[in-house]
C-alpha cells in the first residue's frame, strides 16, 4: 500500500512538472513537442527566429545555422517581409484596387460606378453560378423574390418591379458589397470581379 501510494505521488509529480514545463513566459516560449511540426524551414512572412543556433540539435545541414533559424540577412533587420512602398495600394490578381466606398455612400456608388466587365454570354453565365449559390435562396431562381428563403422571410423585392427594376450597375455592386437592410454582406464572400459577374446576371433579370 506504502509503494502504491508513493508510486502515486511520482506519478503526479512528473505529469506537473511535464504541465508546467510547457507553460510559456515573458522570455520563454516554453516547451514544444514534436518542433519540426512546428517549424518551417523556409521563411514565413509572420514568424521570426534570429537566433541562429535555434534547433541545432536537429539541422541536417552544414551550413553553421540551427534549423529553426529563420531570418532573412538580406532584409533590414533580418526581416522576413517587407513593408510596402509608402502611398501604395495593392491590387489584385486581375488588378483591381481594394474597394473602400463607404456602406453610407450608395447614392455616389450608384451614379459613377461602372461595370469593368462586359455583357457577354461567358460573363452572364458565370454570374449566374454565383447569383444562383449566393443570392438564389432569397431572390428566387428568376428574382422575383420569391427563394425558399425568401418564402419564409417575406419583403425580398423582385427584381422587374419599380424602382429594383432601375438599379444602376453601381448599386447593385454597392448593396452586393455592404448588404442593406436585412440583406447581409457579400464582399468577404465574393471577390470583386465575381461581384461585378453577379451584377451582369442580375441586370438581366431586371428586364424579365
Amino acid at each position: 500500500m506504502f509503494i502504491y501510494s508513493k508510486l502515486r505521488f511520482y506519478i503526479g509529480f512528473v505529469g506537473v512538472a511535464l504541465l508546467t514545463s510547457c507553460g510559456a513566459g515573458v522570455d520563454d516560449p516554453g516547451k514544444e513537442y514534436a518542433p519540426n511540426m512546428y517549424h518551417a524551414v523556409p521563411y514565413e512572412p509572420l514568424k521570426q527566429i534570429k537566433d541562429v543556433d535555434a534547433g541545432n540539435w536537429v539541422s541536417s545541414l552544414d551550413d553553421g545555422q540551427g534549423e529553426y533559424f529563420s531570418s532573412n540577412p538580406i532584409n533590414p533587420d533580418s526581416m522576413n517581409m517587407r513593408e510596402p512602398v509608402p502611398n501604395t495600394v495593392r491590387r489584385s490578381e486581375k488588378g483591381y484596387l481594394p474597394y473602400r466606398i463607404p456602406k453610407d455612400s450608395i447614392a455616389w456608388a450608384a451614379a459613377n460606378l461602372k461595370n469593368p466587365l462586359d455583357s457577354t454570354q461567358a460573363i452572364i453565365g458565370e454570374g449566374q453560378v454565383l447569383y444562383t449559390k449566393f443570392c438564389g435562396p432569397c431572390h428566387g431562381a428568376n428574382g422575383k423574390g420569391d427563394g425558399k428563403v425568401g418564402k419564409v422571410y417575406q419583403g425580398v423585392p423582385s427584381y422587374s418591379s419599380r424602382p429594383v427594376k432601375d438599379y444602376s450597375e453601381g448599386h447593385i455592386f454597392h448593396v452586393i458589397t455592404h448588404g442593406i437592410r436585412r440583406m447581409g454582406a457579400h464582399g468577404s464572400q465574393l471577390s470583386i470581379e465575381e461581384r461585378w459577374k453577379v451584377v451582369r446576371y442580375v441586370q438581366q433579370l431586371q428586364n424579365q
